[in-house]
């Protein structure tokens, strides 16, 4: 049960940072060990990091409980942050009129039920990651009422998980069939790159021209790529050796509004021969 908190309470740190991307932090979210991040979470939540609700907050959420209850869709659109991140490759919610569309791919009958029939009790305010509910089902923010991330997965999200995981395998070069989730597709200004994790719970990296198709045989392919975490924050870097160079991908989930989604960095014998930012791609 603990590994469960800790593993939905560390989806949802990343999701908060890609909502707030629009203000001022850069977006999303990795498939990975959960190294740092979850040790850092998992100190606050054994220390009693959790503080008392103050009354707006609780206002706030009573405001949520009443609207499932109601199953009032058109309100529960108003109180979402877009756009809101879906495990990738499921596209993020773009706005409310897409939101309406999809809503009972996200919420489904059990999730909400779950909020309809919630106390205030279950509901916990984790310092500057906001307001938990369900040890992390749902994220919102502190004051505002508004959902910044939902990392419950219903039986329709995980069919559709599942049907998007096979198309982008059927439409890869045979040699990268064989991986387990898709982590990230980017585009720099000279390389098309995915990173796929394996079922060794490495990681690969295949790299093209940015001109080509993922169809066609890669130009590099390198496994055993590990991941690493720096602080509570979910930035983090995955590092791939081949030979006597370093292929380096920096997430940067926390940053400043003129941060790079990615920056790819490329050493040689210790020394940077290639540093390019670089764009994330969700289809």
């Amino acid at each position: 049960m603990k590994n469960y908190r800790l593993a939905t309470l560390f989806f949802g740190v990343l999701l908060i940072g890609c909502n707030q991307k629009k203000n001022e932090k850069s977006s999303t979210v990795a498939n990975g060990k959960l190294t740092d991040t979850i040790e850092n979470v998992s100190n606050e939540l054994d220390s009693g990091a959790t503080v008392t609700l103050k009354d707006s907050e609780v206002a706030s959420i009573q405001v949520l409980i009443d609207l499932f209850k109601q199953k009032d869709v058109e309100q529960i659109a108003n109180h979402i942050s877009y756009p809101l991140k879906r495990e990738y490759p499921i596209p993020s919610i773009k706005n409310k009129e897409e939101f309406i569309q999809r809503f009972s791919k996200v919420f489904d009958n059990i999730l909400i039920e779950k909020i309809a029939n919630s106390k205030i009790e279950q509901w916990s305010e984790v310092g500057w990651r906001g307001i938990m509910f369900d040890n992390g089902s749902i994220w919102m923010g502190n004051s505002d009422g508004i959902i910044t991330a939902v990392t419950y997965q219903s039986a329709a999200e995980k069919e559709m998980l599942t049907d998007l995981v096979k198309n982008q395998k059927e439409h890869l070069h045979s040699s990268l069939s064989n991986f387990e989730k898709p982590t990230y597709k980017i585009k720099t200004k000279k390389y098309l790159i995915r990173i796929d994790e394996l079922a060794n719970e490495k990681y690969r990296y295949a790299s093209w021209k940015v001109t080509d198709k993922e169809s066609s045989k890669p130009e590099l392919t390198i496994n055993g790529g590990e991941i690493t975490f720096s602080g509570s924050g979910g930035n983090h870097v995955i590092t791939f050796v081949n030979g006597n160079y370093v292929y380096k991908v920096y997430r940067n989930v926390i940053g400043t509004k003129d941060s790079a989604d990615i920056t790819l960095e490329i050493e040689q014998d210790g020394k940077t021969i290639l540093s390019e930012n670089g764009t994330l791609i969700s289809d």
